[in-house]
């Protein structure tokens, strides 16, 4: 195999991993403390992306200085997060905590049925692209393949703060060890006064806005299209099975081996490209159906 092929595939798969890790944090950051797989999740994405776009053609409408490109990304995930995280959390997901999985799952997939047809109300159908941050940022050379800086450098950097950033929020400061306490066991939590509302309200405003932040950050290189956030919701719920629901830093390496994967498939085998991410959660789940970095629960009888 040619030497700037595999460095091609190797860079498209972080770049690609890094996005799909930033959804399924959010993903199973909500899960693991609210028990809740959101599935609504996916149209936060979209959403992060159309709003980051719609950004960028403003700067570009109305002269705005370039060097907003960047910041006005993570402004759009914020805004998502705050906005339609809080709605969610406070309108629907506090009202199903103690109800029936299957039904948790009908009403968050209503949330989603709703929340694309708004989507479709506000942007339309028509694709959306806005290429100027990752213009801005130019390119580089790798193994004598030229790649943007953005997805070779902007993107994973993004995923690792994330990462990181969440890690130590929830192990340093007393409202992350809150979620903490929230995570391991509600109702005790609740007995020794942590306020549960308040903290899974954060949860959800914080997984929102992760999500949003991988939609407004594809935004620059992937063309929105209605759909795009169904497909999402797909590509990050197999990276929380591989993982195991709940696991934070086993979603990376799954993201990760999913998006290498994926990325080698496109040029070697691309009839298989989109099966490749089930095949990997599959094989996965039939060797650990609890995922790759779960622990196996000790079952009450």
């Amino acid at each position: 195999m040619d030497a700037g092929l595999v460095a091609l595939a190797l860079m498209d798969g972080v770049s690609y991993a890094a996005l799909l890790f930033l959804v399924a944090l959010g993903l199973t950051l909500i899960f693991g403390v609210m028990n809740i797989l959101n599935i609504a999740h996916g149209s936060l994405y979209a959403w992060g992306g159309y709003l980051a776009a719609s950004f960028g053609i403003a700067i570009t409408q109305h002269g705005w200085p370039a060097a907003l490109s960047l910041p006005l990304l993570f402004a759009a995930a914020l805004l998502v997060g705050l906005v339609l995280g809080s709605v969610l959390e406070i309108g629907l997901l506090r009202r199903i905590l103690d109800k029936d999985p299957i039904l948790q799952l009908l009403v968050t997939f209503a949330a989603f049925m709703m929340l694309e047809d708004l989507q479709r109300m506000v942007w339309g159908g028509q694709p959306y692209f806005v290429s100027e941050v990752v213009n801005q940022l130019g390119t580089l050379e790798v193994a004598g393949v030229t790649y943007t800086r953005y997805q070779l450098l902007v993107l994973p950097t993004v995923a690792l703060l994330a990462y990181g950033g969440l890690r130590l929020f929830l192990v340093r400061t007393a409202l992350g060890r809150q979620i903490t306490a929230v995570t391991h066991h509600r109702e005790v939590a609740t007995a020794m006064g942590v306020d549960a509302a308040r903290v899974s309200w954060l949860t959800m405003v914080i997984g929102a806005a992760l999500g949003a932040l991988g939609g407004a950050l594809a935004s620059p290189t992937t063309s929105l299209t209605p759909g795009i956030g169904a497909e999402m919701m797909v590509l990050s719920f197999a990276v929380v099975a591989t993982a195991g629901l709940g696991q934070i830093g086993g979603a990376g390496l799954a993201a990760l081996l999913i998006g290498i994967v994926r990325s080698f498939s496109i040029y070697l085998l691309p009839e298989i490209e989109v099966l490749v991410p089930y095949l990997i959660m599959v094989a996965v789940l039939l060797v650990r159906p609890q995922g790759m970095f779960a622990n196996v629960a000790a079952r009450r009888i």
